[in-house]
């Protein structure tokens, strides 16, 4: 459909590719549409957490944020633009986090020591107040959502085929 702006025809894309039909709802779209999803409920669960429960993030806790927020929002232009090469540019970004993420559980679990650099200012990276939900630690949590997150976007990376 030509012409119209902000409308487009069953099959073609917004940018006016042709596409077909089935290809929205094929399984590519759906494994980023729950990447989006699983990045989208992790950030609003941490800012609800800060924001509203008041605990205060440690160090490590913001650079999960870091990689976190913008998955957010460039996997939802993604999945919405039914862009599933994404995950070239969002795995990565999902793997450092989850990095991160998996260093901060182990310091929280005690397998590796608190007193290392990232942990000496600010909140204590493994304080018992680091749970939700009776009892679920959120360095794990984070690491969960980072691990299902570059599983989906591979998961995406599978070319449309009838």
């Amino acid at each position: 459909m030509t012409g119209s702006v902000g409308s487009t025809a069953a099959g073609e894309k917004p940018d006016g590719a042709e596409v077909p039909a089935e290809a929205t709802t094929s399984g590519s779209w759906l494994a980023l549409f729950a990447a989006w999803l699983i990045a989208l409920g992790s950030t609003l669960g941490a800012l609800f957490v800060g924001e509203v429960m008041g605990q205060v993030p440690c160090n490590l806790c913001w650079h999960q944020r870091a990689f976190m927020f913008p998955l957010a929002v460039i996997l939802a232009i993604a999945a919405f633009r039914g862009d599933t090469s994404i995950w070239r540019y969002a795995f990565p970004i999902a793997v450092i986090g989850g990095l991160i993420a998996g260093f901060h559980g182990l310091i929280y679990l005690g397998v590796m020591p608190e007193a290392i650099e990232p942990c000496r200012q600010g909140p204590s990276c493994a304080s018992a107040d680091m749970t939700v939900l009776s009892g679920l630690p959120l360095p794990l949590l984070s690491f969960a959502a980072f691990a299902l997150i570059a599983t989906f976007l591979l998961l995406s990376r599978r070319p449309y085929r009838p």
